[in-house]
């Protein structure tokens, strides 16, 4: 699957942990797409696991926050994840386009 609506952004914490955000403002009839596309990275992400999710100064290796927010017609969605570098960029590779 390539990702139509959600477009990551990368940070290094230079510590070999990094974040990776991605949003999308949509309209009601595309939101089940964006839904789609997040539920297909985070199913990617706990399938290809490097432990256990939970906050990173809680003992886990890795977490995600998923908020959903509507306004006058438009939702915008937010997807971050934070992770070990190597297993983040093998995430967005899988869902980039070739």
């Amino acid at each position: 699957m390539t990702l139509n609506y959600l477009i990551f952004d990368a940070s290094d914490d230079g510590e070999g942990t990094g974040t990776w955000d991605a949003m999308a403002s949509v309209q009601a009839e595309q939101l089940p797409a964006v839904l789609a596309e997040v539920q297909a990275v985070l199913s990617w992400a706990e399938r290809h696991s490097p432990g256990p999710r939970g906050p990173l100064d809680e003992g886990g290796a890795w977490d995600a926050d998923e908020q959903v927010q509507t306004d006058s017609g438009w939702t915008t969605v937010t997807l971050t994840i934070t992770g070990p570098w190597e297993w983040g960029e093998a995430l967005v590779a899988r869902f980039s386009a070739s």
